[in-house]
């Protein structure tokens, strides 16, 4: 009977065992490919137009820094960035080149991480950083008045690393030039006519994308 009983018990758990192993693992969230009715354009789709090749971010390590015209700099954890409100946005991203991509994003409003830096009043312009050694600006008084988003999602999945993981800025109604990837410093400026790596180049500095 002892025995009969204790290789009962062997059977049940290789049974639990085998129906653990079973379970389907989760892939996590798949690209939504429409919204509200309108398609969007998938990140994969995009092409990949780095100025040294997507650069490989440690998010252990990865830091994202408020600095310039500011009373206290900041230095965000890729954590403490993520506690911020959060918000989406249905977004067209328009190249120069000439394609554009419909895309929701989701992310927070720079504006809220820039505030708690308190911010000088002679600062007029940001300067964003990026992790390839790339810069470009836009005007702070745009990016307050159209809550501009730094955004980690696209097509409510984690934004991949060919279109700027951790963090994007979503510069609606720019051309993509302004929209910097692989962001990791905010630099406050009074320097509004400040050019960045394709501005140098002679690109506008304004980058408005013409109202059709």
């Amino acid at each position: 009977m002892m025995n009969l009983r204790v290789t009962l018990i062997i059977f049940l758990v290789i049974l639990q065992i085998a129906g653990c192993q079973s379970q389907p693992k989760s892939l996590g969230t798949a690209e939504i490919s429409s919204y509200q009715g309108q398609k969007l354009t998938s990140a994969v789709s995009l092409p990949e137009n780095s100025i040294k090749g997507p650069p490989k971010i440690n998010i252990d390590t990865y830091r994202l820094k408020i600095t310039g015209l500011v009373k206290t700099p900041l230095s965000y954890s890729y954590a403490e960035v993520m506690q911020k409100p959060q918000f989406t946005k249905l977004v067209v991203l328009h190249c120069i080149e000439g394609w554009d991509a419909k895309i929701l994003w989701q992310g927070l409003k720079i504006s809220d991480l820039i505030s708690p830096a308190q911010i000088d009043a002679k600062s007029n312009t940001i300067i964003f950083h990026s992790a390839d050694g790339y810069t470009t600006s836009l005007p702070l008084n745009y990016v307050r008045d159209r809550n501009i988003l730094l955004a980690h999602r696209e097509n409510q999945q984690v934004l991949p690393n060919t279109l700027g993981y951790p963090f994007i800025v979503v510069a609606e109604a720019k051309y993509g030039y302004k929209w910097a990837r692989w962001v990791t410093e905010i630099e406050l400026s009074d320097n509004a006519q400040y050019k960045g790596y394709w501005e140098t180049r002679g690109y506008s500095n304004q980058a408005d994308v013409p109202v059709k």
